[in-house]
C-alpha cells in the first residue's frame, strides 16, 4: 500500500473551472479558472476553441456565485466579496476590452445577479438589502434600484420571458414551510400570481422560459420525487417527463424549443437528460460513466456545453454533439505531476442505520491494503443538510485517503437525490436520526477487516461541521477525534445571528426558535459539552455569514470553561485556529485550502 505520492500544494493548486457560462449567442463560453495561481474570467470561442483572459486580478479570490451576460454577449455581470464576507457588489466586465466597472458599492447587503433584461438596460438582482432576499431591477443606464417583489420570505430562480414583459420566480406565502410555488410577475404592472402549484407542501420550482413565452420548463417533488414538467401558462397543463421514483429536474429549454433539457440523479450520479417537448421522446446522452453536470445547448442548438467527471479524474468541460450523440473535450484536466493513477475510485455502497433505513454511501480506501493492516477511519459528513456527495472527483477525499485513511462519505437523512421523504427525514430532528445515521457509518466502518474501530475520526464542514460537533458530545465513545470547520455548536445563537433569508432556511429545517426552545437546546452541542472526549480541531473563517464565528467561538469558551485545555501537546484537549480572511471556507482559493489541509493533515497524524 503507498501513500503520501500526492503533493499536498500542487493537488490544491491544480487548474479549477467553476461556473462555465455560454453567451444568449451560444457562440462562446464564459468561466473561472485559477490557472494563473487565482481566480480569473477566462472567454472561450466554441468555434475556432481560442482562448483569452477576460480579468487581472479583478475577479474573486474565492468563488462564491456565478456571472450573468448582456443579451448582445458585450458584457459580463460578476459579483465579488471581500474576504468571504458574501457581502457582494456587482463589477460589469466589457468583454472586448476587459475594463472593469464596479456598479454599487454596499458593504452590508447581498446582492446577486440574476440575469439581464432582453432589453440590455437592467439587471435583474436578488438582494437582502432591506431585509429578506427579493428580487429587485438594477439599472444599468443610471445605477438606480427598483423593489420588484417584497415577499417576508425568501425569493430565488428568477427569469424574464423571452420579451421581457414577463418575471417567473420561486417563493412561498404557505404556512407550511416546506412549500414552494412559481409565480409570475408582469413587470410592467408589477402585478403578480401564484401559476404553478401542485399540492400545498411540495417543492415547485421553475428552471426556463420556452421561447414561445407560454410555457415554463418547471420542477416538483409532490410525487415523492422531482419530476420535471412543462407548464403552460395560458391552458394550466402540465406534461410530465422523467421516471417516478427517480429524481429529475428540468434545467432548460433549447433555443427553438424543441427539447427541454434535465438532469437525472441516480445513485449519486447526474445525467443529462434530453426530451422532445412535443412527443415525450426521451434521449439519454453517450457519456462515460462518471458524474455530468451544469448542461446548456450551444452552437444553435447543434452542442450540449457540460462538465464531466468521475471519482478518479478531475473535471472536465465537454462539447456534446446532439446529431451523432459523440463529444470531444474542450478543457482538458490537468494533473501537473501527479500521475492520475494515484487517485483511488469510489465504491457506491449502503449501510444499515438504528431503525432498519439504509445509508446510501461513498467508501474510498488506499489501493493494495496489505492483509492484517487496520487503518483510521473518517466519516466525512457533507454541508446543507440539504445536499448530497456525488460520485465526482473529491480532492479532499482523495487527499486523505493518500494519507492512509479510509473515507466514508455518507447521504445521512436530510440529504437530497433521494426523494422527498428522506430529504425531509431530519426536519425537526437535527442531531437526531441523521447523527444516528453517522454513528452507523463509523458501526460501519467497524466491519471491514482493514479499518481499525479505535481510530475513528468525524469530518466535516457547515451542516458537516455541526455534525461533527453534536457526533463529539453525543455520542462521546464513537470518534476519537472530531474536526468540526465552519460549524455550528448553538442553534438559538446561529438563529440569532442569521440573515433573514438564513432564518427562514432554520425554521424550515428545524421549527420557530421561541416555540422550539428546548429543541434548539437539545440539539446544540454547548448544551452537552462536558460529554466532550474526543481530541478536537476547530477551524472558522471570522467573516462567515452563514455560520457566524461566534458559533466555533462560543464551544472553544464552554470547553474551555469546563477545564479543556487548547494546545498541540498529547494530553491537550483541542486545537483552534480562525482565519482573518477567510468566510464560509476557502471556496476553491488554493491558499486557504493548502493552510486548512496542512493543519487537518498534521493534527490527524497526531491525534489518530
Amino acid at each position: 500500500m503507498k501513500t503520501n505520492q500526492i503533493p499536498l500544494e500542487e493537488l490544491a493548486r491544480l487548474p479549477k473551472v467553476m461556473f462555465a457560462t455560454p453567451s444568449w449567442s451560444g457562440n462562446s463560453v464564459a468561466y473561472f479558472s485559477d490557472r494563473s495561481g487565482r481566480f480569473e474570467l477566462y472567454l472561450m470561442d466554441l468555434s475556432t476553441r481560442e482562448i483569452r483572459q477576460l480579468t487581472d486580478g479583478e475577479a474573486p479570490r474565492g468563488v462564491r456565485a456565478g456571472f450573468v451576460w448582456s443579451r448582445d454577449d458585450q458584457f459580463i455581470v460578476f459579483c465579488k466579496d471581500r474576504d468571504g464576507d458574501e457581502q457582494h457588489n456587482l463589477f460589469r466586465l466589457r468583454v472586448t476590452t476587459g475594463a472593469v466597472e464596479q456598479l454599487n458599492n454596499d458593504p452590508h447587503s447581498q446582492e446577486y445577479a440574476i440575469e439581464v433584461s432582453p432589453d440590455n438596460a437592467r439587471l435583474l438582482v436578488a438582494s437582502n438589502r432591506l431585509g429578506q432576499m427579493n428580487l429587485y431591477e438594477f439599472s444599468l443606464v443610471d445605477y438606480a434600484w427598483t423593489k420588484l417583489t417584497d415577499f417576508k420570505n425568501p425569493v430565488s430562480s428568477a427569469q424574464y420571458s423571452s420579451d421581457g414583459k414577463l418575471l417567473a420566480f420561486v417563493c412561498n406565502e404557505s404556512a407550511n414551510l416546506k412549500n414552494a410555488d412559481v409565480y409570475v410577475m408582469d413587470v410592467k404592472d408589477r402585478t403578480m400570481r401564484i401559476a404553478f402549484r401542485v399540492t400545498d407542501g411540495s417543492q415547485d420550482t421553475m428552471a426556463d422560459w420556452h421561447p414561445d413565452g407560454v410555457r415554463l420548463a418547471v420542477t416538483s417533488d409532490a410525487a415523492g420525487c422531482s419530476r420535471p414538467a412543462v407548464f403552460n401558462l395560458k391552458t394550466n397543463e402540465t406534461v410530465w417527463y422523467g421516471e417516478a421514483g427517480v429524481d429529475e429536474s428540468a434545467i432548460a429549454f433549447s433555443h427553438d424549443g424543441e427539447w427541454l433539457l434535465t438532469l437525472q440523479n441516480r445513485d449519486a450520479t447526474l445525467s443529462p437528460m434530453l426530451y422532445r417537448v412535443t412527443t415525450g421522446e426521451r434521449r439519454e446522452l453517450r457519456l462515460p460513466p462518471g458524474l455530468s453536470f451544469a448542461p446548456r445547448f450551444v452552437l444553435d442548438d447543434a452542442k450540449l456545453l457540460l462538465q464531466h467527471t468521475s471519482a478518479s479524474r478531475r473535471s472536465e468541460l465537454l462539447q456534446y454533439d446532439v446529431a451523432s450523440d459523440t463529444y470531444d473535450v474542450l478543457l482538458s484536466a490537468e494533473y501537473g505531476s501527479i500521475s492520475p493513477d494515484v487517485f483511488v475510485g469510489d465504491e457506491y455502497i449502503t449501510y444499515p442505520s438504528f431503525d432498519g433505513q439504509s445509508v446510501p454511501a461513498l467508501l474510498y480506501k488506499p489501493n493494495g491494503i496489505p492483509d492484517g493492516i487496520r487503518l483510521p477511519a473518517i466519516v466525512h459528513v457533507h454541508g446543507g443538510p440539504t445536499a448530497q456527495y456525488f460520485r465526482g472527483f473529491d480532492m479532499y477525499a482523495q487527499f486523505l485517503v493518500d494519507q492512509g485513511y479510509v473515507v466514508l462519505e455518507p447521504n445521512v437523512r436530510g440529504s437530497t437525490g433521494y426523494g422527498r421523504e428522506w430529504r425531509d427525514a431530519n426536519l425537526m430532528d437535527w442531531g437526531g436520526g441523521d447523527l444516528e445515521d453517522v454513528a452507523a457509518g463509523a458501526a460501519y466502518l467497524s466491519t471491514l477487516s482493514y479499518v481499525d474501530s479505535e481510530r475513528m475520526a468525524v469530518i466535516g464542514g457547515s451542516y458537516g461541521g455541526y455534525m461533527s460537533f453534536i457526533a463529539s458530545v453525543k455520542k462521546p465513545d464513537v470518534f476519537k477525534v472530531a474536526v468540526p470547520i465552519v460549524g455550528i455548536s448553538d442553534l438559538s445563537a446561529l438563529y440569532d445571528e442569521s440573515m433573514e433569508h438564513f432564518k427562514y432556511y432554520l425554521r424550515q429545517q428545524m421549527g420557530d426558535p421561541d416555540e422550539q426552545e428546548m429543541l434548539y437546546r437539545d440539539r446544540s452541542a454547548t448544551t452537552h459539552a462536558e460529554q466532550l472526549r474526543a481530541k478536537m480541531l476547530i477551524l472558522h473563517g471570522t467573516n462567515d455569514p452563514r455560520c457566524p464565528i461566534g458559533q466555533a467561538r462560543l464551544f472553544r469558551d464552554r470547553i474551555a470553561a469546563l477545564g479543556k485545555t487548547e494546545g498541540a501537546a498529547p494530553d491537550d484537549d483541542f486545537e483552534y485556529h480562525e482565519f482573518s480572511d477567510e468566510g464560509h471556507g476557502s471556496s476553491g482559493d488554493a491558499v486557504g485550502m493548502i493552510r486548512s489541509w496542512r493543519i487537518v493533515a498534521n493534527f490527524l497524524g497526531r491525534r489518530l
